[in-house]
C-alpha cells in the first residue's frame, strides 16, 4: 500500500473512530435510554460497590445482600435493586458502575457513574466512626476527576456541555447526616451545638454549595430526594424512645424540617437558574404512604427487617451468612436501615411517573424529556 493510501484509510478511520465515540454517549446506553448518562450521588440507599473499595465497615459485598439481585452480593444494601436501578431501567440506561470500581475508563463511563458511598453524607465528619467513605464533598471532587476523560470521550468541550446538560443527576442525602451524626450523642457534639432547626440549616447551606459546584460545570437536570421517615426504620424503633407499634415521631419531626428546607431551596434554585431544572424527591411522602397503607402495596410486616438481629432486627443489620427472611416481597425494610427491593419498586416508579405530591415540579419522566 502507497504512503498515500496509507494515509487516506488512516484519515478513514480516524473519523469512524471519532463518529462513534460522539454516538456513544447514546448508543452505548443502548438505543431506547431516553437520556445519555445519570450521575448518582448519595448514601447506602444507592451505594451499588463503592464502599467495597474503602476501608469501612459499612460495607454489602456479602450474602444475603444481593440474594435476588441477578449479579448477586455486589455491594448495594438491599436484596435486590435499589431506587437507582429501577430508574435506570425505566430511563433504558445500563446499571451504573460504581466509581472506585477497577477499570472505570473509556465508553464505561459514557452512561453514567454511581459516586455514592454508604455512611457518607453532606458533613464531611458523618459517619467517620464506620471509617472510610465518600462524604458529598468527595463525591463531587470524585466527578470531577472523571470529567477531563468525559471530555475527552466527548471529542470537545462543546459535545460534553450538550452531554452533561441532557444528563440526569440523582442526589440521595441526610440521613447518615442524622443516623449516623446528630442522634449519635455523645459521638457526635452536633445535638449539643444545633437545634433541630439549625442542624437542618447548616445541612441545607453545605448542599447547596456542591449542588451549585456540580451545576457550575454544566450539569442541568437534578433529582433532589428527601430524608424517608427515619423514625420508622428498624433501627429507631429498636432504641426503645417509642411504644412497640409507632414510629420515632421526634426523629420524623427533625428529618421534616430538612425536607421542608430541601423543598424550598428546589424552589429557590429554580427561580435562579432558569436554564436547568431541580426537581424534590418526596420520598417521606411516599414512603409514608406505604407505611400507613402497608396492605395496599402488598406489605405484611411494616415494623421489623428481613435481615438482622435484636429488637425488631434492628439492632444489629444483617450479619455475613445470615438466614434472611422468606416473604421479602411482603416487608418493608430489607435490614435495620434499607428498604426491600419491592419498595423500591415502588419508590422508583413513583419518581418516574409520580404526580407533583411525589415529584415537584416535575417526574423523572418529564424532566428526561426537557
Amino acid at each position: 500500500m502507497s504512503s498515500k493510501n496509507a494515509v487516506h484509510w488512516l484519515l478513514i478511520w480516524h473519523f469512524i473512530a471519532t463518529f462513534v465515540i460522539l454516538q456513544c454517549s447514546s448508543q452505548v446506553v443502548g438505543e431506547e435510554s431516553q437520556v445519555p448518562a445519570m450521575f448518582a450521588f448519595g448514601d447506602s440507599l444507592i451505594d451499588d460497590g463503592n464502599n467495597n473499595y474503602l476501608s469501612s465497615i459499612a460495607k454489602a459485598n456479602y450474602y444475603p445482600y444481593g440474594i435476588d439481585f441477578f449479579q448477586g452480593p455486589t455491594g448495594r444494601f438491599c436484596n435486590g435493586k435499589t431506587v437507582v436501578d429501577v430508574l435506570c431501567d425505566l430511563l433504558g440506561l445500563p446499571y451504573l458502575p460504581p466509581y472506585t470500581s477497577p477499570g472505570l475508563n473509556g465508553t464505561r463511563l459514557l452512561g453514567g457513574v454511581n459516586y455514592a458511598s454508604a455512611a457518607g453524607g453532606i458533613l464531611d465528619e458523618t459517619g467517620q466512626y464506620l471509617g472510610e467513605r465518600f462524604s458529598l464533598n468527595q463525591q463531587v471532587l470524585n466527578f470531577e476527576n472523571n470529567l477531563n476523560e468525559l471530555k475527552t470521550l466527548m471529542g470537545g468541550e462543546r459535545n460534553l456541555s450538550q452531554y452533561l446538560a441532557r444528563s440526569i443527576v440523582v442526589m440521595v442525602f441526610g440521613s447518615n447526616d442524622y443516623i449516623n451524626n446528630y442522634l449519635l450523642p455523645p459521638q457526635y457534639a452536633t445535638s449539643y451545638n444545633y437545634t433541630p432547626e439549625e442542624y437542618a440549616n447548616l445541612l441545607l447551606n453545605h448542599y447547596t454549595r456542591q449542588i451549585l459546584a456540580l451545576y457550575s460545570v454544566g450539569l442541568r437536570k437534578f433529582v433532589l430526594a428527601g430524608v424517608g421517615p427515619l423514625g420508622c426504620i428498624p433501627n429507631q424503633r429498636a432504641s426503645g424512645l417509642t411504644p412497640a407499634d409507632r414510629c420515632v415521631d421526634q426523629v420524623n419531626q427533625m428529618v421534616g424540617l430538612f425536607n421542608v428546607g430541601l423543598r424550598s431551596l428546589v424552589q429557590q434554585l429554580n427561580t435562579d437558574h432558569p436554564g436547568a431544572i431541580f426537581v424534590y424527591g418526596n420520598t417521606y411522602g411516599a414512603l409514608g404512604d406505604i407505611l400507613n397503607n402497608p396492605s395496599t402495596y402488598g406489605f405484611t410486616v411494616v415494623e421489623r427487617g428481613c435481615c438482622g438481629l435484636g429488637r425488631f432486627q434492628g439492632q444489629i443489620t444483617c450479619l455475613p451468612f445470615s438466614v434472611p427472611c422468606l416473604n421479602r416481597s411482603q416487608h418493608i425494610f430489607w435490614d435495620a436501615f434499607h428498604p426491600t427491593q419491592a419498595v423500591n419498586l415502588i419508590l422508583g416508579q413513583r419518581a418516574f411517573t409520580g404526580p407533583p405530591n411525589d415529584m415537584y415540579p416535575v417526574n423523572v419522566q418529564q424532566l428526561a424529556q426537557l
